[in-house]
């Protein structure tokens, strides 16, 4: 077990999940405002992604990203962002017997494009999604090929930023080590996300696998989506992991009742303290995950 646990807390995703929940930020001042929420409830990093305040749908836009940073360190937290690099991968196959016909729901870019709100604002953390997956039933999939991770791999280690792998299957464990074997990453973090169909699922099993091929000393997290939210924080720690938690994994408190990003991390932090564990400050999280604190 665990006892001393970083508790990420996600604010916004990019999943089609503000029509279900009036309570999920969509403009930077939202997400930063549920960023501080957060904070104030005791998580040690928050995960953004940032949403066209026009739309509700996901966005690349590096001025958005930009104003979140800018509202969240105007409080002078110490609170570890971590941005996602995720977006830019989504093909949407073509029906039938027309493939190559990509849907409006294509966003496929290269890898350095995924990477240019990272470039230009320097994190704390940045993601890297370890492989090609399935998403869904219908025809969506989300592409990040070996020849795309490794070129964003190198380039999140010349920027100095710290890569949290995303681990959606066992395959994407195999590559991610494969990536530090050739040098391309250096002491990075490890994020496995279970119960997004159609990966690893979100039961003990699966999540056993993964942390038990985990390189030795490894810093992980893990979560798993919707109803199992909770029960895979749980497990994660018991295993020797940390926690990831908030709105883009799961919109509820209970059943029936929606949650606040602050809500979800005050009840994850009472579920670790009732196991004997306490979560970190962003000060003593810094010092667990090697990371500087940027200006």
């Amino acid at each position: 077990m665990n006892p001393e646990v970083i508790v990420t807390c996600a604010l916004t995703g990019a999943g089609d999940t503000t029509a279900k929940s009036h309570l999920v930020p969509i403009t930077p001042r939202q997400i930063a405002e549920a960023a501080l929420e957060a904070a104030r409830a005791g998580a040690t990093v928050v995960h953004c992604h940032v949403r066209d305040p026009q739309t509700g749908q996901f966005s690349r836009d590096v001025a958005l990203y930009r104003e979140v940073m800018e509202r969240i360190r105007e409080h002078d937290t110490d609170l570890i962002v971590n941005l996602t690099a995720g977006m830019g991968g989504d093909l949407q196959i073509g029906p039938g017997e027309t493939p190559t016909e990509f849907g409006p729901a294509t966003d496929l870019v290269g890898p350095l494009a995924r990477l240019a709100h990272v470039e230009a604002l320097l994190p704390d953390i940045c993601t890297l999604d370890c492989g090609t997956l399935n998403f869904g039933d219908g025809d969506t999939i989300y592409v990040s090929t070996p020849a795309q991770l490794r070129a964003g791999a190198k380039r999140i280690t010349e920027l100095g930023v710290k890569a949290e792998l995303e681990i959606f299957d066992t395959g994407h464990l195999w590559f991610a080590k494969q990536m530090i074997k050739e040098g391309l990453l250096h002491d990075p973090l490890f994020q496995l996300c279970l119960g997004i169909p159609w990966g690893a699922p979100a039961d003990t099993t699966s999540m056993k696998a993964m942390a038990d091929n985990l390189p030795p000393g490894a810093t992980w997290a893990g979560f798993g989506i919707g109803r199992m939210q909770m029960p895979m924080a749980a497990q994660a720690v018991l295993l020797g992991g940390n926690v990831r938690v908030g709105l883009e994994d799961n919109l509820y408190l209970d059943r029936g009742v929606l949650a606040t990003n602050g809500q979800l991390v005050e009840r994850v932090s009472e579920i670790l303290h009732r196991l004997g564990a306490r979560v970190l400050t962003p000060a003593e999280g810094r010092a667990r995950m090697n990371l500087p604190k940027r200006g």
